[in-house]
This record gives structure tokens, sequence and C-alpha cells, in this order.
């Protein structure tokens, strides 16, 4: 007999549609899954044998084929073991569909030797792709349900066992649906570290909150101790609050990753990322046999913190370049093209040099002139080039850190995230019709219509075009830097000191930076 059930298999973020056909017929005992499936897929058999007898089932000692749909492309993951489970106690007469029942309908889950149905990656991207193809009811894992909410026009059922699974697509026992309104829980009202625990640098703190406004990438380079990690691990906190549709696709990406689970079914935060300096290249962009989110990626919409930026490798860093421009990541494979989001804001921090006290007036520096040009070598001038803001950062005085000091240390992460909501609704507001949130996603051809200089900002941005030999690119970064700290004062156009701050974060003192 023959039976049919839908499912879907991923490629990156893409959802795509595929159908389980499994023929049971006469011959020697044999179970064969055909369609270009992995290993994980074909190892299914052994699970799909012992869970049949474990809820009841019995198990055909027939000859068995199963077909992936089409055939033509790779599938893989575990959440085919219960499309392929049911469609074989459908094709054996065990399982008789009640009338309607599996129109529109899809099958997600991982099955154990007992039955049970186990939650699996990648649920969320799954239903989202099911939805746009018309499907409208899922029997997926009760531990995935609470992420598939997150889709709203869904019909969730979920299944705790095969045995239930096949109750309620007989009709036998129906499993009361759980309709996914769409809505997303509301994220924890603390911001996390508090910009109030850094003393002194508020010269950081202010270009930290430009670059939480405007999505504006930020080198932060001084001795050892200044405050540079605290100050990065800081902006996410002051960033503003993500949007329904950046919450979906930031779950989305997690939810690929493995990143999910029971207490956390929904990114509700600006994602933090700081991976160590031994990264590799494609742990950084993706990959893998399997393509996976990089570190690129899990960063999106959210702070991609490299600390210690020279110690990178030179070809991990240099990945950083093409993403950094198109908020996007390709990775290419013989078999498919995959392309995930990466629309992260970059902080970096490093030492002047690798002994860390190059132009410190306090300790001298061990370090020869070969050495500060070697480590400065490390980072590639076109990177340079991508980031907008570079911070040079001293020595702080004693009365900055004393513990037992009463007086105000500054704005606090609220404060300051209110500054940069204002900001940002201004941005939204301007571009509603280009649907960016940022100034620094502004595109080129776009810059001179909504960065508009008059002569006198012309003229300053035209003298330090030439006497530091700006490159088209970073011309056009200033000016956004620009606009961004018009909308911070709250200025409708682009005014001389905001011309003269960006150049600050633009072209800072070389001899803060080792000559950086």
């Amino acid at each position: 007999m023959y039976a049919k059930v839908s499912t879907a298999s991923l490629y990156g973020l893409e959802s795509r549609e595929v159908h389980v056909e499994v023929d049971v017929g006469n011959g020697l005992p044999s179970f064969s899954v055909v369609g270009l499936a992995n290993r994980s897929i074909r190892e299914a058999k052994e699970r799909i044998h012992a869970a049949i007898d474990h809820c009841g089932y019995r198990f055909p000692q027939k000859r068995i084929t199963v077909n992936l749909s089409p055939a033509n492309r790779k599938k893989e993951g575990s959440h085919f073991d219960l499309p392929i489970a049911v469609g074989l106690l459908m094709s054996t007469g065990q399982i008789v569909p009640a009338e309607e029942t599996l129109a529109e309908t899809a099958l997600i889950g991982e099955l154990t030797l007992d039955g049970r149905l186990e939650p699996v990656e990648g649920v969320l991207p799954l239903v989202i792709g099911m939805h746009k193809r018309g499907i409208r009811h899922v029997i997926l894992p009760m531990g995935n349900c609470r992420e598939a909410e997150s889709v709203k026009g869904m019909l969730l059922y979920p299944a705790e066992t095969l045995l239930h699974a096949g109750e309620h697509i007989t009709g036998f026992r129906k499993i009361l649906p759980v309709a996914a309104s769409g809505r997303h829980p509301n994220p924890d009202q603390t911001v996390g570290p508090d910009f109030c625990d850094i003393r002194g640098q508020e010269m950081v703190k202010r270009a930290a909150v430009v670059a939480a406004a405007g999505g504006h990438g930020m080198l932060m380079v001084g001795p050892p101790g200044v405050g540079k990690t605290m100050v990065g691990r800081r902006i996410p906190g002051i960033m503003p609050a993500l949007t329904d549709r950046e919450q979906l696709d930031i779950t989305q990406i997690y939810s690929i990753a493995g990143l999910l689970d029971s207490a956390m079914p929904v990114v509700a935060r600006r994602p933090f990322r700081a991976p160590h300096h031994s990264l590799s290249a494609a742990a950084m962009t993706g990959g893998g046999s399997r393509p996976r989110p990089g570190e690129i990626s899990l960063a999106h919409h959210g702070v991609l913190f490299l600390d210690e930026l020279p110690e990178f490798s030179r070809q991990t860093l240099d990945t950083l370049r093409q993403p950094m421009e198109e908020g996007c990541v390709t990775i290419s494979r013989v078999q498919d093209t995959l392309t995930f989001p990466a629309n992260f804001v970059l902080v970096a921090a490093m030492n002047p040099c690798r002994c860390g006290y190059y132009g410190d007036p306090v300790r001298p520096c061990t370090c020869t002139e070969t050495d500060r040009q070697k480590y400065a070598g490390k980072i590639s001038g076109p990177l340079l080039d991508r980031i907008d803001l570079h911070i040079g950062m001293e020595r702080m005085a004693y009365s900055d850190i004393d513990a037992e000091n009463e007086r105000r240390n500054g704005k606090s992460s609220w404060e300051l995230r209110n500054e940069v909501e204002e900001a940002n609704a201004r941005q939204k507001k301007r571009y509603r019709a280009l649907s960016i949130e940022f100034n620094a996603q502004l595109p080129p051809d776009k810059i001179g219509l909504y960065c508009h200089l008059s002569d006198p900002c012309r003229k300053l941005v035209r003298d330090a075009f030439s006497r530091w030999s700006l490159s088209a690119r970073a011309y056009h970064r200033l000016l956004r830097v620009a606009r961004t700290v018009a909308d911070l004062s709250g200025s409708t156009s682009i005014k001389e000191d905001h011309i003269l701050e960006a150049l600050s974060y633009r072209v800072p003192d070389k001899s803060r930076k080792g000559g950086i």
C-alpha cells in the first residue's frame, strides 16, 4: 500500500516542501530510504522500528521503501522521524486518517526508542515556510510548541508520543490545538550591565551612544584596564528595543543553531556575541558540511564584540568585510548556495601595541617600532575603513575610579537608552520609505538626499577629505555618523558641530592609537 505525508526541509533559513512517500509491498523484509537523505535520516529506521513496537503498533515484515520528494535535493535532520513513521503506519492500514485530518497538515518530530517525541532544531523557520505555502496545521513535539507560536495564523497540535499523534490523525483522541498568536514576549526590563559602573571615559560613552543610535561600528584603542571591555558589553543595553520582525528574524537563526530552549522560546533582546580570538574563519561566517550560522549571523540585529582584535587571524577578520557592507553572508557549496543574514554592529577593542603601553604617560612601551607596525598590520586597511568610530582611550586618574567617591558617575544606561530611542525614532520616520532603521544602513545613492550639507559644512568635509586622504567609503560613513549626531541633538539638518564631532571619531589623535 502507498501513503504520503507532508513535511519540510531546511536549506539555510529557507524552508522547502518535502513529501514523504511510503510504499509497503511484498518481498524480503527491508527498509530503504531514498531521495538524497543524510545519515541522520537513514538511521531513523532503527528509531522508528523501536518506537512503533513500544507504542503498540505492528512493524511490517515486508519490503518498505521511503521516498523523500523532490529527490534531487539533499535532506537532513531528525525531524523526518514522525512523518516517516506515520506514513508507514498509514500504508499498512494501522492509521486511517479521519476525513480531512491531514488536509493542509504537516508533521515534524524526532522519535525516541520508546515512542516519545523530542524537540528538534529549526522548527520556527520550518513552520514559517509552511505558512507561506498555505499549510495551516502542524503536528509537532510539545517541546517546540512555544517556539512555533510566533507564527500567526497557524494551528499547532503538540503531541507527546507517536501513539498520541496517531490517535489524533484517526480522530480517536483529538489533540487540543494551540492557535499561534504571533505575539512575542516582552523583553526583561533590565538592560544588563549599567554604564554608571564606568567612571570617567565620557568621550567613549558618547561614542557608544552614537554607535547604538545609528548602528555604527566602533573601535576602541587604549592601554590595558581602561574599560574597553566594560564599554563593549554595555552597548546592547542602550540599543533600541527589538521590533517583532527583528525578534522573529533572530529567533529563526537561534532555532537553527540549537540555541533555543523552553525557557527562551523567542529571543527578545539584542544579541551580544563575544567570540574568543582563536575563532576560525568558518566559525565566524558559518559553514560546515551542514551549513550552520556563524558568529556574525548569531549577532544579527545585535553586537559582535571582538576583544583583542589583532589576536584574531587576518583571514578571519577579512571575512567580515563583505558582510559589513551587505548585511548578509553567502556560503557556497557544490550542491547549493545559502545566505544567512548578518546585519550586526561591530564593536572591537585593542591595545595600541603588543605590550599595551605605547603612548602611555606612566608606563614606558617596551616594543620596537617594527613590533608596533607588525602588531597594527594584523588589521587590514579595508577593514579599518569600514569601522565608523575610532576612539582612543587613556589611563584614568585615581579620582575617577575611587570607589568611595560619592559624586555622580554620569548617565545610567536607562537615560542613555532613552536618548538612543528618540534618535532612532527620528531615523525610522525619515527612512520609512526605504525600510531601514539606522543611519549606518543608508545606501550611498541616498546619502545626498538625506545628508544634505550647507556650504560651511561642505567646506569642512572637503578640507578633511584632502588633509587626511579619506576614501569615498570613509566620506559616506562620515556623513552617516554626522547624521546620527544630528539626530541625537534633535536637529533636522546637519550642522558644523555635528561634522566636527563625526570627524573626531573618524580621524582621532594618532598618538593615542599607536599609528593605526
